[in-house]
């Protein structure tokens, strides 16, 4: 079954451009969806997450934020196997 990863992002943000990249280049290697979420569209999501974009979840649970760990994405991803 196929894990869902929402990434929590916005524009002009160069830390999320490098996440993307990151988590497009693991897909390689995982089978996951991405569920990207810009964060300018709410009010809420941009009082929750505004200083630590980008912001990784996986089923729920915030892995990363801001400059993202590849190492430790695809660990997680490996331990919800």
């Amino acid at each position: 079954m196929k894990q869902e990863i929402t990434f929590y992002t916005r524009e002009q943000c160069s830390l999320c451009r490098d996440a993307k990249v990151i988590l497009e280049l693991l897909k390689d290697h995982h089978d996951f969806n991405i569920n990207e979420v810009d964060i300018e569209g709410s009010d809420d999501l941009t009082e929750r997450f505004g200083l630590l974009i980008p912001v990784v979840e996986i089923e729920g649970e915030i892995i990363q934020y801001g400059q993202i760990d590849p190492i430790v994405i695809s660990n997680r991803l490996h331990q919800k196997c």
